[in-house]
């Protein structure tokens, strides 16, 4: 073979490898384009020429080539497309989410999906209506309570209060002979001014009066959130309607006074929450807050009378000793309404009762307060808890009247209800004053 001869075969041989080769590459550039792109491909007919494939791969209308000529036109061809249709094409998309075939309308269903999921963890996390301030008002103790009255000009309050009952005749010189001692004359600015808070009214401008009412609410129900001023909400823990200044005639804010420092000491505080449970009892239920500040009037009504000026000559202060004396006859309430299965039908029974019992008895009240509380710390159940009718009672004489009471008059038992006490003179002794 001659080596012209030679060379032309060497030469077609070359010219066939090289056409083998590129058909080759052609079908892995296909079979890896396959595998990432998810919409179908059109496919034509393989040519080979002259040793070279002129087969060009085709993705959604767009021809890929291998020579620079056609890498220039297929890059051409992508510069030339929107965005919008590179992601359709699913290559993007299949790169992006490492081979996850997902559509765009499956991931629009997991994005609508997802949004409705955070929502509803939201709903869940929703809370009562707050008040215009988004943080919420910090809690009040009493004793800063009682600094703002102290230090607050209340001259004209003052001008109206009746600190003791005017007694004349007879009943002035058999109380001069045989009543109480007077209280100590360096307590009577003390004395004057629990009476002038009894005749203060709500104030909604005065930040300390909004403060002590949000107090009771949390405290109460174990919430950190403030509530709205008015609402029904504050039925909820024994207001007769959707404002509680409306409850507080006869003894003005006084009554929320004591109810704060019910809630505010550590050591009456799960007290407060007792006879707040007990409140809501499906049959024993009775407005707690009403209750409260009819707890304040039989307190105020003790100190006018002075049936408590021997304990707080003793401890020289006032606002101590009343404070007890309240939480005294709520526990004496609480024991009676539990013990005895009492209901709200029974109201009118059971506070005249236990104001006489109160001014009568006042330092047994104090020291049954004060036994409960140790016995309660010392984590015992205290005397007069139960809920056996045949338990400690309280009052024997309470549980035998209210019993004969009930029975002659069920029907008038059953039409008391909770009524304002400031129509009602201060000097009425005995008489059921029912908040």
């Amino acid at each position: 073979m001659t080596s012209k001869a030679f060379r032309g075969h060497c030469q077609d041989h070359h010219q066939h490898s090289t056409g083998l080769r590129a058909m080759e590459e052609n079908a892995d550039v296909s079979s890896h384009t396959e595998g990432l792109n998810v919409l179908p491909r059109e496919h034509k007919p393989m040519e080979i020429t002259n040793g070279h494939s002129t087969y060009k791969p085709v993705i959604n209308g767009v021809v890929i080539g291998h020579n620079g000529k056609d890498h220039t036109n297929g890059s051409a061809s992508f510069r030339s497309l929107p965005i919008s249709a590179l992601k359709q094409n699913g290559l993007l998309q299949s790169l992006a989410a490492g081979g996850n075939k997902a559509s765009p309308t499956e991931d629009a269903e997991d994005a609508e999906l997802e949004k409705a999921k955070q929502e509803w963890e939201t709903l869940d996390n929703i809370q009562p209506a707050l008040s215009e301030d988004s943080n919420p008002t910090p809690l009040i103790s009493f004793n800063e309570a009682l600094q703002y009255f102290q230090t607050t000009d209340l001259g004209d309050l003052l001008k109206n209060i009746q600190p003791t009952i005017r007694r004349t005749g007879l009943a002035a010189i058999a109380h001069f002979l045989f009543g109480p001692p007077r209280l100590h004359r360096e307590l009577l600015e003390e004395r004057d001014l629990v009476f002038a808070i009894a005749q203060c009214p709500i104030d909604n401008s005065q930040t300390v009066h909004m403060r002590v009412l949000q107090t009771i609410n949390k405290r109460l129900i174990g919430t950190r959130l403030d509530c709205p001023r008015y609402g029904s909400h504050w039925e909820n823990i024994g207001f007769q309607g959707t404002d509680p200044a409306t409850d507080l005639r006869g003894t003005g804010f006084l009554g929320l006074m004591h109810t704060l420092y019910f809630v505010m000491d550590p050591e009456t505080l799960p007290l407060a929450r007792d006879i707040y449970k007990l409140s809501q009892h499906p049959t024993q239920n009775f407005p707690f807050c009403v209750m409260s500040i009819n707890m304040t009037h039989i307190a105020l009504q003790a100190l006018r009378e002075e049936a408590l000026s021997k304990e707080c000559n003793r401890r020289q202060q006032v606002v101590g000793v009343l404070n007890e004396f309240y939480v005294a006859a709520f526990l004496h309430v609480y024991q009676l309404w539990k013990t005895q299965q009492k209901t709200i039908a029974d109201s009118g029974f059971v506070l005249k009762e236990v104001e006489l019992f109160a001014k009568k008895n006042p330092k047994q009240m104090l020291r049954r307060l004060e036994v409960f509380l140790k016995e309660r710390q010392a984590g015992g159940v205290p005397r007069g808890t139960s809920p056996d009718p045949q338990g400690q009672q309280p009052s024997p004489s309470l549980g035998e009247r209210g019993a004969k009471a009930g029975a002659g008059q069920g029907s008038r038992a059953e039409e008391l209800h909770f009524t304002g006490v400031c129509d009602l003179p201060p000097d009425m002794e005995g008489e059921a004053r029912l908040i």
